[in-house]
Order: C-alpha cells, then sequence, then structure tokens
C-alpha cells in the first residue's frame, strides 16, 4: 500500500484547465502542461490497494492499478510504465479519452471522491515518454505466418501490436489517409493532439507492423482477394454508421452528421485545409445528441466562432449523484457531465426531440422546430402545446451509432453473420463463422468504449495467435465473472 493514510490526508485534485478564453482560441490539448506532475504522488498515495480491488473490474482492460499507483506514489516511472503496458497497448490514449468506469468503481468512492485513477495514468505515460521508456518491442523470431487488420482505430492497432510482438507479419489498412481511425479524425484535437498517436505509429513500424492507407477493402480490394493473400484477417471496422434522423426538413442543406463535420476540423489541423468546408462560424449551431460525441461537435463549433451553441438530448437530465437503488456502486452511473467543450458556452436542453426543420428560399436551414417530451407509459410523449423554435444556420446529428458499413461490400464479401443488433457474429476467441477472419471492436461488440476496443483489439489477437499456432502466448482476455459491473 501506497500510504496508509493517504485517502485521510489528501483530497480529491484534478489537472488544471487553460482558461476558457485562452483555449478557445487554439486547438491544444485543453489542460494546463505539467499540472499533474507535481500533484499525482499525493493523489496515487489516496489508492487504497483494497484485498477486493473493484477498480479492476471497472476497467475493461483489467489495469493494474492499485500496482501501478503505487509506483507512481514513489515515483518510479520506469516500473510504472512497464505495469501500466503490461495490460493497456495506448495508456495516452485511454488517459485523456476514457470515461474512466474504473473510477466509478473505486472503494474509496463508496463515501469519498474517488482515486484519480485517469489522471495518474497519464501521467505515468506522458513521464514514460520523456524518459524514453517507451521503445519498440521487436520479436526475436518471425512465425511466418501473416495477418492483415482492417481498420487502425483502438481496436485494429491494438490487435496488430499484439500480433507483430507475438511473432506475425502485421499489415494494417485503413481506408482513409492517415492511420488512427476516429483517433484521428473523430476525436477533436483539444481532447487528444495527434502527436500521441504519431509516436505509437512510428513505434509500431519500428516493432514491424507495416500499415497501408486509402484502401478500402470491399471497394479498392475485394475481401477475397484479400483474404487469399493473408493467413488470417481481423476486422476492426467500427460501427460507422451513423444514426439519421428521418423528419420533415432533413434534406436542407447545413444539416450533417457529426462524422462528416468533425474530420474536417481535424484536417485543418493537419494542414490539409487552411479552413474547414463546413464551419460554425457566425451561425447558430444544434447540435443533437447529448452524448460525448455531441460535446466534441460543441468545443469544435466555439473554436471556429460559432454565434450560439445549443446541444438537444431526448432524455431527461441526468442526476448529479448516483441513484444507489438503481445505480449502485460499483456499476458504472449516468451522470449529468460537464465536460471541457460545456465549460466554454453553450446552452443543452433536454427532454426535448426535433419535429422538423425549417429553410430558407435557397434550401439551407435555418430554424430547428422541437417539442418536449416525457415517459407516459414508458414511452416518450410529446408535450401538448410545448412546441417552439430555435434558430439552427449548422445542425449536426450525434445520435450514436447502429452497426458496422454494409455499403462497401466487405460484410457480403466475406460472407459474415450478423448478430440481431446488426453486428459481426463471432465466437469465444473473437473468430466469425468464416474460418481464419476475426472481429474486434465496435464492429462485433457495438458502439462502445475505447478502453473496450483496446481490450476486445487485444482478445482477437490471442485468438489469432492461437489458430495460427495452436497455442498462444499472448495474455488471456479479461472475462468478468459479473459483466453487469462493466460498461
Amino acid at each position: 500500500m501506497a500510504d496508509p493514510k493517504g485517502f485521510l490526508n489528501h483530497g480529491r485534485e484534478l489537472a488544471r484547465s487553460r482558461p476558457v478564453e485562452e483555449r478557445v482560441r487554439d486547438w491544444n490539448e485543453v489542460y494546463v502542461p505539467g499540472s499533474l506532475l507535481p500533484i499525482i504522488s499525493k493523489q496515487a498515495s489516496r489508492c487504497m490497494d483494497c484485498g477486493i480491488p473493484f477498480c479492476h473490474n471497472g476497467c475493461p482492460l483489467g489495469n493494474l492499478i492499485p500496482e501501478w499507483n503505487d509506483y507512481a506514489y514513489r515515483e518510479d516511472w520506469a516500473a510504472a510504465s512497464e505495469r501500466l503496458h503490461a495490460t493497456n497497448n495506448f495508456p495516452e490514449f485511454t488517459g485523456r479519452l476514457c470515461p474512466a468506469p474504473c473510477e466509478s468503481a473505486c472503494v474509496l468512492g463508496i463515501n469519498q471522491p474517488p482515486v484519480t485513477i485517469k489522471n495518474v495514468e497519464v501521467s505515468i505515460i506522458d513521464k514514460a515518454w520523456e524518459t524514453g521508456d517507451v521503445a519498440p518491442q521487436i520479436p526475436e523470431r518471425l512465425s511466418g505466418k501473416t495477418v492483415a487488420v482492417i481498420g487502425s482505430g483502438p481496436a485494429g492497432l491494438a490487435a496488430a501490436q499484439q500480433l507483430t510482438r507475438a511473432g506475425h507479419t502485421v499489415a494494417v489498412y485503413e481506408r482513409a489517409d492517415r492511420i488512427g481511425g476516429l483517433l484521428r479524425y473523430g476525436i477533436p484535437e483539444f481532447k487528444m493532439e495527434k502527436r500521441h498517436i504519431n509516436r505509437r505509429i512510428e513505434q509500431m513500424r519500428a516493432e514491424g507492423t507495416r500499415f497501408r492507407t486509402g484502401i478500402e477493402i470491399g471497394r479498392d480490394l475485394k475481401a477475397t482477394d484479400l483474404k487469399k493473400r493473408y493467413d488470417a484477417v481481423v476486422l476492426a471496422v467500427g460501427a460507422t454508421t451513423a444514426r439519421d434522423l428521418p423528419v420533415p426538413g432533413r434534406e436542407l442543406k447545413g444539416i450533417y452528421q457529426a462524422m462528416e463535420y468533425l474530420p474536417l476540423a481535424n484536417k485543418v489541423q493537419e494542414g490539409d485545409y487552411v479552413t474547414t468546408p463546413i464551419s460554425a462560424e457566425g451561425k447558430h449551431v444544434v447540435v443533437i445528441g447529448g452524448g460525448d460525441t455531441g460535446a466534441d461537435c460543441v468545443g469544435t463549433a466555439h473554436r471556429q466562432g460559432a454565434a450560439s451553441v445549443t446541444q438537444l438530448e431526448i432524455m431527461p437530465r441526468p442526476g448529479e449523484e448516483r441513484n444507489e437503488a438503481s445505480q449502485p456502486w460499483p456499476t458504472f452511473p449516468m451522470l449529468y457531465k460537464v465536460t471541457s467543450a460545456h465549460e466554454e458556452g453553450g446552452e443543452r436542453v433536454y427532454s426535448v426531440s426535433t419535429t422538423h426543420f425549417e429553410g430558407d428560399e435557397d434550401g439551407n436551414v435555418q430554424w430547428l422546430h422541437l417539442t418536449e417530451v416525457e415517459f407516459i407509459d414508458g414511452k416518450l410523449t410529446p408535450k401538448p402545446g410545448s412546441e417552439r423554435k430555435i434558430p439552427a444556420q449548422l445542425v449536426t446529428l450525434a445520435m450514436g451509432f447502429t452497426g458496422t458499413d454494409r455499403e462497401n461490400g466487405l460484410v457480403e464479401q466475406f460472407g459474415l453473420e450478423l448478430d440481431e443488433r446488426g453486428n459481426i457474429a463471432r465466437d469465444d476467441d473473437y473468430q466469425t463463422n468464416v474460418p481464419g477472419v476475426f472481429v474486434a471492436g465496435d464492429a462485433g461488440r457495438g458502439q462502445s468504449l475505447i478502453v473496450w476496443a483496446i481490450a476486445e483489439g487485444r482478445s482477437a489477437a490471442r485468438g489469432v495467435d492461437r489458430a495460427l499456432t495452436g497455442a498462444s502466448e499472448l495474455p488471456a482476455p479479461i472475462r468478468p465473472t459479473d459483466r453487469a459491473l462493466m460498461v
């Protein structure tokens, strides 16, 4: 145990954010650089090294949290990095982007603010990069087996890195022009600067992983041809079919899916555009959807100089405290969350549903009509007399995703079976109905968290390795006995 009295002597402290008026003028990460390191030892000391560390069960990766908390408390950064990487390929991604279900499961959180696990994690990995403790792990021998990984998001990258380190020759295929999937073109720069992806890619290249960008399997290269070239294929193509809003006026100009809007802002930061083709500058912006993707649209609109930003959510506003009856500890509760984007301004409106859009004579959206809704007999029902309209010159739809892409022909060309939710079906080894074809991440699980994507990528890699070699030395997948405790 790091410090037996740590949780008694020290309160919870988080990373400091840069002032709003400063950060909305740039696209750098919102936190003050270096603000964590002076406080992280004390924060790590708050970990009680519980007899049953429920934080392990709250984390889909099974991160060894008390162990690296202890090392962080002692400022043994090399040992902390080794323990962190034992279960997580990319802690700099999760330390910035994961909603931290581990903290919701922290035993200290029963009656005190939980340990700042996420902040400790990101401090360890940032220090590891700074001190050179993150190095390529080149396999001692090659297996002679080849694997294609389709998709370069967190699931695909995790699978590729694990398989490369096991000695297989791995090629990652990505349909975009750069590696990273939604990490690259979905997550705004202010949440995670893309330099973090770039240096991981260089590490993976040094280990032997090969990358092929600008190739969409199913269109540019038939799935059947790809399967003939490789001994195994891992599908990590995500769940990229966005949920639409089929209401009158949807065809008006100025209404976009979030994943049409956000990638263009990232491309500006990559230097592909001087200004984004879809800009919020001077416009009244409405974001439909109250989740993290919606918050990303809010923060992006602020930085583009929107006249106003309104975020709509059909569900009621969550509570600020855990409901012990319906969401008891250590489950992950649905709470009212104020992200950095919400701190920067805008209005959030709950329990409303869009009825239709109204445009001008040129076909540009100008107004969004909505109505308040309430639950009656378990169904969301419009409230009579609550209809109103709000200005909307740019609308982004951030209502989630319904499954993997079916338009490029990949599913049909492989001959894959889907489950009842429209995801690619797989067995306990992550293998599909097609021998030698595996699936990991959102494509098989459905839309989920980055930490689940990495966990699934690692587990799928173990399944592939076992299929190719008859056994596997890769870490066993995390299989919690009670998945009700998982996100």
